[in-house]
């Protein structure tokens, strides 16, 4: 237990735009004496301390928190948690926050995902699942129409989904996945299931094993293009609160799903502590479950911790130690929103290594942060921080406004002042919110 302690050592695994919003987030913590990344990116670098480990490196994260005397680690990416860091940094007796590897295999096998929900009751997508390119192709033929999902079973950073309009493009996705191996090793295995239909939503909860606490709505843009076209991506931005969520809908959640959650846990022995994200379609029978992720959305969490007024070490510690139901979530009323700039290209292949600029200026708004992602830091010649593109996804710049609109037009202000080689950005990042919220907004 860390609660008593008066101030912490904490390190963060992690390098995208989720961990810098965790750290920004984290560094304004009176309960924090140190704060460091693993391997951390050019803005986390601005509010933590960052170090050479990789995030699938247990054994030096391992190593590198025995030495530092880390008081709490704080995961942030899929990946570690599907390889076990939980229960390593547990069994070294190191508060960690985060699921254990069997309770991550609700992210890391989609197989495993659906069938927690069937056992449940948890009302999601019909499916079946396939380990043969030739069962699941005479599979597609049998169906009576289309469109159909098909999805890799493992980890594929977002983009193991194919929507297909027809028999012959689903039939492609198979091939693509299960021969081509697209998606490498993820796709030995698939799911194909029926094409719900409706508004997507994504709610987080955090779960301390007995408790499970509801954060505010956010909405994603996964596609690569406006008028969400073009292939899928990791998310091209986000808004908070997501105006299709009503109170009717929440209640719906919390009884038809946050429950028998809840109770699967409790009936198959998983050990969960952390987050656990609910990707939804809003359909006309009521809310479905799409899929889970047992972390923080990208970008979602760069546009919920903004507007979130508790103290996140308080809200991390309660999770950790089994104590959330005594702490109650304040919320920023106001709306953020948060637009994707990403690499030319992505995402498909890109390239990086282009300074950027303006990042200062976007910032001389009180209202707007800009969290890096695929960034790198340099000194400067006058040896002031430089910024380089590092990856696909380079930043979110996001913006606090007393309205959506106000919000956007905050945020694609800050936009219009950073610039670097090729940056690409969708022009209509919460087109759904406008549109519900102001008639006639296309």
């Amino acid at each position: 237990m860390v609660s008593g302690q008066e101030t912490l050592k904490i390190l963060i695994i992690g390098s995208g735009g989720r961990e810098h919003t965790l750290a920004w987030k984290m560094a304004q913590s009176p309960k924090v004496r140190r704060l460091y990344a693993a391997p951390g990116n050019g803005g986390i670098s601005q509010v933590a301390e960052c170090v050479n480990i990789q995030a699938e490196d247990i054994a030096g994260l391992l190593k590198f928190s025995q030495d530092k005397g880390i008081d709490l680690v704080v995961v942030g990416p899929e990946g570690p948690l599907a390889a076990g860091v939980v229960d390593t940094f547990q069994r070294a007796g190191i508060p960690i926050f985060g699921p254990t590897a069997e309770a991550a295999q609700l992210e890391s096998s989609k197989v495993f995902a659906k069938e927690f929900m069937r056992k449940c009751g948890i009302p999601t997508a019909e499916f079946k699942a396939f380990d043969r390119a030739e069962e699941a192709k005479a599979y597609v033929e049998s169906l009576n129409g289309a469109p159909v999902v098909i999805k890799a079973d493992g980890l594929c950073a977002g983009k193991g989904v194919i929507v297909a309009s027809n028999k012959s493009e689903a039939l492609g996705a198979v091939s693509l996945m299960m021969e081509d191996m697209i998606f490498g090793p993820s796709g030995r295995r698939i799911i194909i299931e029926e094409c719900l239909e409706g508004n997507e939503a994504s709610l987080f909860c955090f779960s301390d094993g007995k408790t499970l606490t509801l954060l505010d709505s956010s909405q994603d843009h996964k596609r690569a293009e406006d008028g969400d076209k073009g292939r899928n991506t990791g998310g091209m931005g986000a808004y908070s609160p997501a105006p299709v969520v009503t109170r009717q809908i929440l209640d719906e959640v919390k009884a038809r799903i946050m429950d028998p959650i809840r109770q699967g846990f409790k009936d198959q022995g998983l050990v969960y502590q952390g987050v656990l994200y609910l990707g939804l379609m809003l359909t006309e029978k009521g809310p479905q479950v799409l899929e889970f992720n047992v972390r923080m959305g990208d970008p979602e969490a760069q546009v919920l911790v903004p507007r979130l007024q508790t103290d996140l070490v308080d809200l991390i510690l309660a999770t950790v130690e089994g104590k959330l139901s005594k702490l109650e979530l304040k919320w920023d009323p106001r709306s953020c929103v948060g637009v994707v700039m990403a690499s030319g290209g992505y995402p498909g292949s890109y390239e990086t290594g282009y300074p950027i600029s303006g990042l200062e200026e976007a910032e001389e708004d009180p209202d707007v942060v800009v969290f890096h992602a695929g960034t790198r830091r340099q000194e400067g010649a006058d040896g002031s921080p430089a910024f380089l593109t590092s990856g696909g996804r380079v930043l979110a710049v996001t913006a606090l406004g007393e309205t959506v609109k106000e919000a956007v037009d905050r945020a694609y202000a800050a936009v219009s002042k950073v610039q670097f080689k090729d940056a690409h950005y969708r022009k209509d990042i919460a087109h759904r919110a406008l549109k519900q919220l102001i008639p006639g907004t296309q």
